[in-house]
């Protein structure tokens, strides 16, 4: 006979209370949502406005400054093959772009979500050194001047997926010295890629001694290890980016310890959380429209929302899993930014400069905006109740898109390069 298990009574009721409590704070955000979400799903987010470039007709041998010249792994072609991309989930308001999911992108695959970490079949490159847990480099390409895609096995995600490496003009592989890094972190619905093609960085971090890495993050990744009702497992997003590239990067490319973290949307997210939870690890992060209040009124409701696909697998339910929430909320944990440099930013939702004037209220960029400039509101005012100096640009009109971002990139900039010892070469 199957053993039951009673639960204390005041233990029911407590949980009870605080369900109710989470129901009703997220009522009229729901409210408003349930009309929001059909225009989103009709216009989607606002994306890049510039067209991505076309790929060169005839592949160039991949090689990186310095006269290196991988192994012919490096250009072995794609299998035959090769899983067409997965239909994108409906729209939300924090999409950053119009891609499409990367094929075998462990947030799309259910199959695998919470499946023990291991390292994919492949074959690393010859002379390239692994991470603590075995992640392993198996690909190089050169995709641009100075501009390479590194394809990383990583037991944390359980496949392989890729980081995009701009290096500065006064890099060599024969060097004795380090360069200052700067990570740069995609928003949700997007790819690596997103960084070179639809932002400014590298004009910006042109004549600079700095590297820019710009890590894969998943479709829904949120920059966490996924909680998958707390047995952990595939994927884990946080251990990619800080147990596997940053290593891989240190220990193949001259990358130095002196770090800045940035990010847009779900990035930004994942660049400020990420210098709380590893203290001393970044000098400087950098949020652009982050979703920084995760456990604020309302928004657990909003998100489950808009990651469908994934349910409460990423942070757990929001009453049950509370505590694991908070860990990840960048403004209950704002008290660990001490001694970091913080620069945040974003607008309020309403139409801005580079907004069409007639947009719909319901736009999903707007929508978006409204609910990250609110949570940003609540971080800075965390921030100054906690000491924590920051800098803060709540420039009010303005909406979730990157004509916004790339503004906000070129304001911060000085400061984040000048936080790690990038100086201009």
């Amino acid at each position: 006979m199957e053993k039951r298990t009673t639960r204390p009574v005041a233990s029911i009721k407590r949980r009870s209370i605080d369900k109710k409590i989470a129901i009703t704070s997220a009522v009229a955000i729901a409210v408003t949502l349930s009309g929001s979400m059909i225009a989103i799903a009709q216009t989607g987010a606002g994306g890049s406005e510039e067209r991505p470039q076309a790929a060169a007709g005839t592949p160039t041998p991949p090689s990186i400054p310095g006269n290196f010249v991988p192994g012919p792994e490096s250009m072995a072609s794609p299998p035959p093959n090769t899983p067409r991309s997965p239909k994108p989930p409906v729209s939300n308001p924090f999409s950053t772009g119009k891609e499409r999911p990367a094929p075998g992108d462990p947030d799309l695959r259910g199959d695998r979500r919470g499946g023990k970490p291991r390292m994919p079949k492949a074959k690393g490159l010859p002379g390239f050194k692994a991470a603590d847990d075995g992640a392993k480099i198996t690909k190089l390409t050169k995709v641009g001047a100075s501009l390479y895609d590194v394809t990383i096995a990583s037991p944390a995600l359980g496949v392989e997926r890729k980081t995009r490496v701009l290096f500065p003009k006064s890099w060599s592989s024969k060097a004795t010295r380090t360069w200052p890094v700067v990570y740069a972190y995609h928003g949700g619905n997007n790819l690596y890629t997103s960084w070179t093609k639809d932002s400014n960085i590298r004009q910006v971090a042109a004549g600079y001694d700095v590297m820019v890495v710009m890590p894969e993050g998943g479709w829904n990744g949120s920059y966490t290890n996924w909680w998958n009702d707390g047995k952990g497992g595939i994927p884990q997003w946080e251990n990619f980016h800080i147990n596997e590239v940053i290593p891989l990067m240190e220990r193949n490319f001259h990358a130095g310890s002196s770090r800045a973290a940035i990010g847009l949307s779900s990035g930004g997210q994942g660049a400020i959380t990420y210098a709380e939870r590893h203290q001393g690890m970044f000098k400087y992060a950098a949020s652009y429209s982050g979703a920084l209040n995760i456990t604020a009124p309302g928004m657990p409701t909003v998100l489950l929302h808009m990651n469908q696909s994934a349910g409460d697998d990423i942070w757990g339910d929001p009453v049950r899993d509370r505590a694991n929430w908070k860990a990840h909320d960048a403004t209950v944990m704002v008290s660990k930014l001490k001694g970091i440099g913080v620069y945040v930013s974003s607008g309020d939702g309403r139409v801005g400069p580079y907004d069409d004037p007639k947009m719909s209220p319901l736009h999903a960029g707007r929508v978006g905006e409204q609910l990250s400039g609110q949570m940003a509101a609540n971080f800075v005012n965390a921030a100054k109740n906690a000491g924590i100096p920051i800098t803060a640009n709540l420039y009010g009109p303005g909406t979730h898109k990157w004509s916004y971002w790339k503004r906000e990139l070129v304001r911060s900039w000085p400061a984040i390069t000048a936080a790690i010892g990038a100086t201009k070469s």
